[in-house]
Parts: structure tokens; C-alpha cells; sequence
């Protein structure tokens, strides 16, 4: 769960740089959502393999 608790965390924080990014066309608040977009990927795909290995210790 607390993964779960940062990845919210993490959308969160980029939304700032994302509403720069799109409303004004701030390249560096793009590039900051991008990295942030890869963050957001690897803690999703670790949230993934921990619920899948949770489930095979119950099965």
C-alpha cells in the first residue's frame, strides 16, 4: 500500500509542470514531466511485480 501512497504522491507533484507545460509551452516543464512520466512507469511496474508475487505466495 504504501507504494501505492507514492505513486499518487508522484502524479501529484507533476501536476504543476504539467499544467505549465501544456497552457504555456514551458519546454523545461516538459522535459521535468517526461522524467517524471518515466518515474511514474517504474514504480507502477514495481507495484506490479509486488502484487504478482503476493499472489503466488497465496496460491
Amino acid at each position: 500500500m504504501k507504494k501505492y501512497e507514492e505513486l499518487k504522491a508522484l502524479i501529484a507533484s507533476l501536476e504543476p509542470d504539467i499544467e505549465k507545460f501544456y497552457s504555456k509551452q514551458n519546454s523545461a516543464a516538459g522535459t521535468r514531466v517526461r522524467k517524471g512520466m518515466q518515474d511514474l512507469k517504474n514504480l507502477a511496474q514495481e507495484i506490479r511485480v509486488e502484487i504478482q508475487e503476493m499472489k503466488a505466495k497465496e496460491g
